[in-house]
């Protein structure tokens, strides 16, 4: 089988706060009939740059068309060259790497009449224990905003929730207490997701101040600066819950091992480059003795679909995670969205092959745009992903 095309196509699809975000649909086109679809998932996050998507097209042709798709190593190390790995999170090479390495699997699935999973190592469970975001807030008019998304999404079956924190700790503290207080135990916060935007004495002052409250939380998120990795060690020294932080690159993972500064890696694809990478750098976890949790962006369901078959397998998979991107979206460009229920992403059947996702090429139509430009957003809106413009 050969590599006999690629296409990408842009879409802006918008988020129940009205922010739109802008993805990438991947199609790798093969001599034996047979598409594999990924996603370039979010490209409307800080950094504010994104590529020429012509241009990246041509430059992803010369590199794929006329290979062969099984060569997946081989096709990532020249993907790699390409768009280098950089210790910065939200690398934009990282989704491009991503959103072709899942198209390759698709189309080596397909080909196999297999489903994903099974070409990463076969299924150790058929669902992933996932929590809802709630977003982070400046002001305190936005408290009883996230309660009702918790009363909404409570009763849709989401019972566990990631906290983004540190822009105002007054409306958090305000938060987790009008949670406590109305929900009791029927919800858990997962994690407090520091977002790297404090230094790890100030986010260990937050911690103190914001885990009186008793509603299950699992972990403490990114809670010092970017690649901090002393200062994350100091943090975890100094709390009891465990620290987690993403992996966005081979070198930095191996600084967060060598220097204990983590005691789980959240491991997304979209932000170390793709389903092969993600499985790396699990793998290194393990031997590390660490757990993994699967982080997100807030995919679509191509992308989501993607990291469910990619937890299927992961043995040190023992928190909850992130992935619920679809749910944040008013529509989507497939016709068989993923699953979720009762808290779980449910992942596509062993029957279907590929990703076992569709694409419904008119709703592609509908949420076409033209280019990955920014419009104007203010920054706080692209932290944040909201729709509201208050400065």
């Amino acid at each position: 089988m050969k590599i006999t095309d690629i296409n990408l196509t842009v879409v802006g699809v918008p988020r129940h706060t009205g922010f739109i975000n802008k993805h990438i649909i991947v199609k790798v086109s093969s001599n034996e009939g047979l598409v594999g679809i990924g996603e370039m998932s979010d490209f409307s996050h800080l950094p504010r740059y994104a590529p020429d998507v012509e241009d990246l097209k041509n430059v992803l042709k010369s590199v794929l068309v006329g290979e062969n798709p099984f060569d997946i190593m081989k096709l990532n190390k020249e993907l790699a060259g390409n768009f280098p790995e950089a210790m910065y999170y939200y690398e934009k090479g990282s989704f491009i790497r991503n959103g072709i390495d899942a198209a390759l699997h698709d189309l080596c699935a397909k080909y196999l009449g297999i489903s994903v999973a099974d070409m990463l190592g076969g299924r150790i469970r058929e669902k992933i224990k996932v929590c809802y975001p709630i977003f982070r807030m400046r002001f305190m008019e936005e408290v009883e905003e996230n309660v009702e998304v918790v009363r909404k999404r409570l009763n849709q079956g989401f019972d566990v929730f990631r906290l983004y924190v540190g822009k105002n700790l007054d409306a958090d503290e305000a938060f987790l207490d009008a949670v406590k207080r109305e929900f009791g135990n029927q919800v858990k916060i997962k994690s407090l997701d520091f977002s790297h935007l404090l230094d790890w004495k100030t986010a260990l002052k937050a911690v103190k101040r914001l885990t009186k409250y008793d509603l299950g939380l699992e972990m403490i998120e990114s809670p010092a600066h970017a690649n901090d990795h002393e200062g994350f060690h100091h943090i975890r020294m100094r709390t009891d819950y465990p620290i987690s932080e993403h992996v966005w690159s081979t070198r930095q993972q191996y600084e967060m091992i060598k220097h204990d500064s983590v005691d789980i890696f959240n491991v997304s694809p979209v932000f170390i480059g793709g389903l092969t990478a993600a499985k790396r750098a699990a793998a290194a976890a393990e031997v590390a003795g660490k757990s993994v949790i699967l982080g997100t962006t807030q995919e679509l369901s191509i992308g989501t679909a993607a990291m469910a078959h990619l937890g299927a397998a992961l043995v040190n998979l023992t928190y909850t995670s992130d992935p619920t991107g679809p749910e944040l979206y008013i529509g989507d460009v497939v016709k068989n969205r993923v699953q979720y229920k009762d808290g779980y992403l449910h992942i596509p059947e062993r029957g279907i092959t590929g990703l076992g996702i569709e694409l419904d090429e008119e709703l592609i139509e509908t949420y076409r745009v033209d280019d990955l430009r920014w419009g104007e957003v203010s920054v706080h809106q692209l932290q944040d992903r909201t729709a509201q413009t208050k400065i």
